[in-house]
Formats: C-alpha cells, structure tokens, sequence
C-alpha cells in the first residue's frame, strides 16, 4: 500500500467546492489542505482540472453471488464498480440460496472477503417464516431487512399479513422495501394475454407494471411505517404519482426516506421502441413526465438517495419475448456518468449529486467513516475529468453479462480514478491489483 498526495484537485464534499490537496496515509484521508508538501516516500497524484469526489456508495445491486454466477459476480461486478467510481456496495438478498438466515449472510460476506475490489455488505432478506431470526440482527453488522412486497426469486414475496406487519413493528434495522402490488400486476397482465396471447409488446411493460401497482403499494408501506414508526426506505420509485408520500428536506430528519435509479433519469417509455427487453426492469420506466417529476424530487430533497439497482441478465435472455424477459439491467459501470449528464444539463447541482449518492447513504445506514471526504475518514474516492468525454463499448464493459443499455453512448465526463481504502483501484479505464474491498461497519 502506498501513500499517496492527490494535488490540484477541485473537491466536492458537503456542499461546497474548493480546490485542494488531500494527502492519503494507509487507508484514510489524513490532511485536506492547500498547497500540502510531498513528504518522502508519497506519491504524487496531479488531480489539475478534475473533481475530487468521494466515492459512490451504491446501496441497491444484485450481484447474483451465489446462485447466478453465469451472469455475474461479486468479483466482475465490483470490478466494474471500481471502473465506474463506486467505491462500497450493498448487494440484495435474491440469490440463491436467498439470504434469509444469519449463516448464508455470513457465507455471503465470505464470498466477498475473497474476491470484491470495492467495500462490501449485504441485506438480510424477509420471508413468511423468518421473523424471529430478522428480530435477532444486530444493528452493527446489518444495514437493513429487504421487503418485497411483490414476486421475486426464491422464497422471498412476503405474503402473509401477520408477518409483515412483526416486520415493520419488529425489526431492529432499516427495513427496504420494493413496493408494488401483485394483484395489480397480475390482472393488467392478464388483460395484455388475452388481447395479444404470447406476443406482447415490450413497450407495454410500463401498463402491466403500472403506476397504480407502485403507487398502492409505496401508499401501504408508508402508512404501515408511520403506524409503527419504522425506519423505512423505499427502493426505485419510479412514478411521480409516488412522490407526494414523501416529505422534502434533510435525511437526517426523515423516518422515511426513498430513493430512484439513474435508469428512470435517463429512460422513458420511448426507449422501449429502441432498447426493447435491454431496459425492461421492474418496477417499470415508465413516462417522460416521471422522468422529469423524478429529477425535481430528487434536486429538491424529495427523494433522497440515487443508486443503480444494478442487475444483469445475459443478453440472449433478454431478447426473450416479454413473459420470458427477465427484468433488470447492468448499470453500475457507467452509471456516475449517466447521472452527471443531469448536472451538465442543469438538473441539479454536482453538490447535490454527491449528496444523494455519498452523503445520504452513509447517514441513512450509518456507516463508519465513509460517505464523505473528511480528515480521518476511509480514503474511499473518485476523481472525474469533466472535459473528457467517454463512449460507452462493448470490448470496454466489465460486468460478466458483456452487455450494456448505455452502448453507443458517449459521456461528457469519465471517470480518471478510484481509490478504495488509500488504495488506487482503478485509472483511465483500467482495474489494478487484487481485492481491496472491506466490509462495511455501522456505528449504530
């Protein structure tokens, strides 16, 4: 491990920018300051016209480690984490087997011990039967229990009643959940069959997920939460019917909090004629009206968290006809990019990009010594050229599926640089060294 002084940078961090020196020694910032010296045995790292941001704390990806692994991994993915400026990862529990007891959570986090380049942790999953062990989580070591309130692989839609409401009433940790309503979902896709039998159109995915599947159960949820007073986040909102449940301003004052995806940023419901299964995903992408309703809540404090709900598929199934399309999309690689396409528009201010992608998840899950560049915290760090543009190819994808819905697409800024724990992880494109990843540690 070197020590490192990264000079000449532009640092955002906490809402405001300035242009300074950060020195690295071992795996934490030590010094922020100006015109910092070089000591012996440093190396210099010219950041001179890049921005100096702390790293992407990505707090939703499916990493299909174990279970899946003929379409990714925890060590390809968190290669393209690294490649894309994310620098921690907390991975769902829709493997196989589903993570629903406290050993295949341990056996998850040795997996990633052995092979992920970015910092790591996993959410505890909630089944009909498992509540005792959710009562018995301990704070420190688990950032949330994930809900679905709908179908999902394995045993994990849960269904019963009683057991959702000990969930919510019951649960030591943050509970997530993918809110949207499968009776809805199950009669609009009824009618979609018997008007065109086995060929549905793709471009009717966002109907058959509907914004009144999401709505009712994201309205459910939150009633049930507030009963309880449960610490809730809500995972990819995507409708801007969805938005009115939710309260603007700071995260440090919200119980409940939500999040959306860089997807429904940049998609609508017109990119299904192009992108066709590549971006079917659920819940849907659904118009160019929430798209925009989606990009203000999350400038104004609305939404609070931007991740990526990274899930790859391999391409020969998604060019499945609909009912056999599986939903999810490779994201992670690029995604930092795609949302900084909103900042050069004017969407929304870098600072607050940083604040939904850096600083809110690491206070809503509270974890240690991340989420912000200060003196003494984890030298977790992206530096990105603004000036540089990049266009998305295919011989340049890291994650195991090889495919990409940005292909094609040229970027106004790259990515120049990752450190994970004071270690250079990745430059210009290029994944250095073995794993350096670490497990995430919450100060609760």
């Amino acid at each position: 491990m070197a020590d490192w002084l990264i000079r000449n940078a532009e640092l955002v961090n906490e809402g405001r920018r300035l242009h300074a020196d950060l020195r690295i020694r071992g795996q934490r910032i030590e010094q922020i300051g100006g015109d910092l010296a070089a000591h012996a045995g440093e190396q210099v790292f010219d950041a001179s016209g890049l921005w100096l941001l702390p790293g992407m704390i990505d707090d939703h990806v499916h990493f299909r480690e174990p279970g899946y692994t003929a379409k990714a991994d925890i060590a390809s993915e968190s290669r393209a984490a690294v490649l894309g400026g994310v620098t921690s990862f907390i991975d769902m529990p829709n493997t196989k087997p589903a993570t629903l007891t406290h050993e295949l959570l341990e056996d998850k986090y040795a997996l990633a011990a052995r092979s992920a380049v970015a910092n790591y942790a996993f959410y505890f999953g909630a089944s009909n039967d498992n509540l005792d062990a959710i009562r018995a989580l301990d704070p420190r070591k688990v950032p949330g229990v994930k809900v679905f309130l709908c179908e999902s692989t394995g045993n994990l839609c849960v269904s019963d009643p009683a057991t959702l409401e000990g969930v919510f009433r019951d649960s030591p940790v943050t509970v997530l959940v993918h809110a949207e309503d499968s009776h809805i979902i199950h009669a609009n896709l009824d009618r979609a069959k018997a008007e065109y039998g086995d060929d549905i159109p793709m471009r009717l995915h966002p109907a058959i997920r509907s914004r009144e599947a999401c709505f009712e159960s994201t309205k459910w949820a939150v009633a049930t939460a507030r009963r309880h007073g449960t610490r809730l986040h809500l995972l990819h909102v995507s409708t801007a019917d969805e938005l009115a449940l939710f309260e603007p301003g700071p995260i440090t004052g919200k119980k409940i909090t939500a999040e959306t995806c860089v997807h429904f940023l940049r998609y609508s419901d017109a990119d299904y004629a192009r992108l066709g299964g590549k971006i079917k995903c659920n819940p849907a992408i659904k118009a160019a009206s929430d798209r925009e309703a989606l990009t203000h809540a999350l400038a104004d404090t609305r939404i609070d968290v931007l991740a990526t709900d990274h899930a790859p598929h391999l391409e020969s199934e998604k060019a499945h006809p609909y009912t056999s399309c599986p939903s999810g999309i490779p994201l992670i690689q690029f995604a930092l990019q795609s949302a900084l396409e909103s900042v050069f528009r004017g969407d929304f201010t870098l600072e607050r990009l940083v604040e939904t992608y850096a600083h809110a998840p690491a206070t809503l899950f509270a974890i240690e010594g991340r989420g912000y560049l200060r003196e003494g915290y984890c030298a977790d760090l992206t530096l990105v050229d603004p000036t540089t543009p990049q266009t998305v190819r295919r011989e340049g994808i890291a994650s195991k599926c090889g495919w990409s819905p940005f292909e094609g697409d040229t970027f106004r800024a790259s990515i120049a640089a990752t450190f994970v724990n004071g270690n250079l992880v990745a430059r210009n494109g290029k994944v250095l060294g073995a794993s350096q990843g670490m497990r995430l540690e919450f100060d609760r």
